[in-house]
């Protein structure tokens, strides 16, 4: 994850339970402008959501913190509900 870069653009984690429904997982997605577009998915399509920076040390940081399960991973940023992209509504 410390080299993500053109070569590497995208990075998906996802989280496998047998006893939860639904799916699990954050990816981020380095795109032409330099940002990196970090994104996750609680369960369902309604619960995913999305944000953007240009900070690779902070979305590290976030996936790591995600596959470690800490509560604060996602607090360094703003994020969008854009469950509604995916025909749900708010």
């Amino acid at each position: 994850m410390a080299n993500l870069g053109r070569g590497n653009a995208f990075v998906i984690v996802e989280r496998v339970d047998d006893e939860a429904t639904g799916d699990w997982y954050v990816q981020v997605w380095l795109r032409d402008d330099n940002t990196y577009r970090l994104e996750f998915r609680d369960g369902t399509a309604a619960e995913h959501y999305q944000t953007r920076t240009i900070s690779q040390e902070k979305v590290i940081v976030a996936l790591s913190g995600w596959a470690k399960g800490r509560p604060d991973w996602k607090d360094a940023f703003m994020w969008n509900n854009i469950g509604a992209s995916f025909g749900i509504a708010d």
